[in-house]
């Protein structure tokens, strides 16, 4: 073969390839969503996506991802090996075609894969695209091939550098994203690439895939994954944490007309629902018709075998589906051949074939499996008329919630200095504990866009608790109509009234303590404002430092120290340590901690669900050995202060 360069073989098609990725590159956004930290990583789950096809295709399962040195990645799997015959239309080696054409490949027409993954399934191409370099290894017919490729243009002809003395196939694609395109950052989270490598090796039982990051040749690090039972391994880690109500998750896994349809299920003692749905290892955050499918078969076979089995009396007391899915962990996974998402992110399942389809085949075996475990059955009915019971008891109190309407400020809570603003773009609430931190924030705060809610004491932990007994509790039912969202299934986040809600305690255990309800509570029944980004931590100093007539504010024992070094000096050093906000007076608050000039704080995020309602669950739930575990795991990294 000749070199591409060689204007003789740079023809029409060679043209196209180059201006198709031209286009990649001018606009990336439109390719991988953003050039950001989670468009890099976006990168990686194309290459991986495309080895997770052949373990779909029934032809691997093995896959290596690793971090190399100066944050190159590598993906090695042991499939087929990506075809290195020439393409009829193209007139160049088929793998080059797919690393250098936009929607090349097998997903793409139908010959390929019967299903296909992928996060958007743009392809290899547009990761050559954007890549300073990336290098494609083949092992196929006991040979092995190579090319590679600077920002999608090919160096050189795929060539023969080896051969191979057993049969063994696959494919090995390495690459460096651009710092051109990637301006913000091209360095990966080790975290980041875990939390989804952990997930896929969830979703396809029996695939080994192993992470490994050698970036640090002192300490490599290497993680493995491989999980025979699935998705119902899945449902079991999630449970952990909990007390679950039966043995094992009840799994179904069926497929009619083409649509692979896998469930898992099993309920705990909790009062939350944690219900996961996956399209072709697509996480549909937004649901679509395989939940809705699969919440209509739960909620009318657990009513229809609670009548049958004269567990629930009567047909008006039949189980809302809110009841059914009290206590709830599933996972539903469908793979189909061309699925079609919608929505705001595309997450949301739309194929209307698919809602009937998962419906059918949930019902004959979830139904089924009830007759055969009838003491199963019995506990899981019994779960719902609880919550039936309590949902009735909790509308009662919901209403007191409620404002009868946003100009109606006396239903507001009574200790609530609101801000004078109406604008929630602009307003903020700090939740302060006790009356001494609240009267020094109401003095030094900005009253035009700054509103204070004290709370007594610590509130509720809904963690255990039911719904009708949380919205009994003043200081949470404060909360909810300061913030004007409502809770749980009726939140909206439109009607938030403050776009900032900081919390705002001391810096000592009970702070912490009331700062973990607080966010138990936000995760459990308010998680929107969490995923908007409208929670906040405050930060409020630890020390202050006096110096003759200079003042320093200090947040930590580190920068202490940084700073008494810098000031060592004849001068005599005076350090008053705050041990609650209710010591600093309302110019001091304002200075350090309020004025949005100078204030330091932390946005609560929820970068992994999953992980955060293991960690809040195993913080603030009954499982008393899991919190033991942690905290002993975890002690030498405290920082105590006595």
């Amino acid at each position: 073969m000749s070199d591409v360069n060689n204007t003789e073989n740079y023809g029409a098609g060679q043209i196209q390839v180059l201006e198709g990725l031209e286009a990649v590159r001018k606009r990336p956004g439109m390719y991988i969503g953003s050039t950001s930290e989670r468009g890099l990583h976006h990168l990686v789950w194309e290459i991986v996506d495309n080895s997770i096809d052949e373990a779909l295709a029934g032809y691997a399962d093995t896959i290596e991802v690793t971090i190399e040195k100066d944050n190159w990645i590598k993906v090695t799997d042991n499939g087929r090996g990506i075809p290195v015959g020439m393409h009829e239309k193209m007139g160049r080696p088929a793998v080059e075609v797919i690393l250098t054409v936009l929607h090349a490949g097998g997903k793409f027409g139908g010959g390929g894969y019967k299903v296909s993954g992928g996060l958007h399934g743009v392809g290899s191409s547009v990761v050559n695209a954007l890549s300073e370099r990336l290098e494609v290894y083949v092992h196929i017919d006991n040979k092995i091939y190579h090319q590679a490729y600077e920002r999608g243009v090919p160096l050189f002809d795929l060539k023969v550098i080896g051969e191979t003395d057993d049969d063994h196939t696959g494919t090995e694609i390495r690459f460096k994203a651009d710092s051109d395109i990637f301006t913000e950052t091209t360095v990966y989270d080790y975290d980041t690439l875990q939390q989804r490598i952990k997930e896929l090796a969830f979703l396809n039982k029996g695939i080994m895939i192993t992470l490994r990051d050698e970036r640090d040749e002192d300490e490599v690090t290497e993680d493995k994954y491989h999980y025979e039972g699935g998705i119902k391994s899945y449902v079991e880690m999630m449970n952990e944490n909990k007390e679950p109500l039966h043995d094992e998750p009840i799994y179904i896994h069926q497929t009619k007309d083409d649509v692979e349809v896998e469930i898992a299920l099993q309920y705990n003692s909790g009062f939350a629902t944690n219900l996961l749905t996956y399209a072709n290892n697509i996480h549909t955050y937004e649901g679509g018709t395989h939940e809705e499918g699969f919440k209509r078969a739960l909620s009318r076979i657990l009513n229809s075998y609670g009548i049958q089995s004269k567990i629930i009396k009567d047909d008006k007391d039949k189980l809302s589906g809110e009841d059914t899915r009290e206590g709830l962990t599933a996972v539903v996974s469908i793979k189909h051949g061309d699925p079609q998402f919608e929505g705001q992110t595309k997450t949301k399942l739309g194929n209307s074939e698919v809602r009937q389809i998962v419906d059918k085949l949930f019902s004959e075996q979830f139904e089924r499996f009830l007759y055969e475990h009838p003491q199963v059955g019995r506990v899981i009915v019994d779960k719902g008329i609880m919550a039936s019971r309590a949902r009735v008891a909790a509308k009662k109190a919901r209403e007191v919630t409620r404002r009868k309407s946003a100009l109606e400020v006396s239903s507001l809570p009574g200790k609530l200095a609101d801000c004078s603003s109406k604008d929630p773009e602009v307003s903020e609430i700090f939740i302060v504990e006790g009356d001494s931190a609240g009267g020094s924030t109401k003095e030094g705060r900005d009253s035009t866009t700054q509103a204070i809610l004290p709370l007594r004491g610590k509130i509720l932990n809904v963690e255990k608790s039911r719904l009708d007994r949380i919205l009994n509790n003043n200081e949470i039912r404060s909360m909810i109509t300061a913030f004007g969202t409502g809770i749980g299934g009726e939140f909206d986040l439109s009607k938030a009234r403050y776009h900032r809600i900081i919390i705002m305690t001391d810096a000592d255990v009970d702070g912490a303590h009331i700062r973990t309800l607080l966010l138990t509570f936000f995760y459990r029944y308010m998680r929107p404002l969490i995923e908007a980004g409208y929670v906040y931590i405050a930060q409020p100093p630890l020390y202050k430092v006096t110096q003759g007539k200079q003042k320093y504010y200090v947040f930590n024992d580190r920068e202490l120290d940084k700073l008494k070094s810098e000031l060592s000096s004849s001068q005599k050093l005076s350090i008053s340590r705050y041990k609650g906000l209710g010591e600093m007076n309302a110019d001091q608050l304002w200075e350090t901690t309020m004025n949005p000039e100078h204030r330091s704080m932390l946005q609560v995020t929820l970068d992994d669900a999953i992980d955060a309602d293991q960690t809040f669950e195993m913080l603030m739930g009954d499982v008393v050995e899991n919190r033991r575990q942690f905290i002993e795991d975890n002690a030498v990294y405290a920082n105590l202060d006595f």
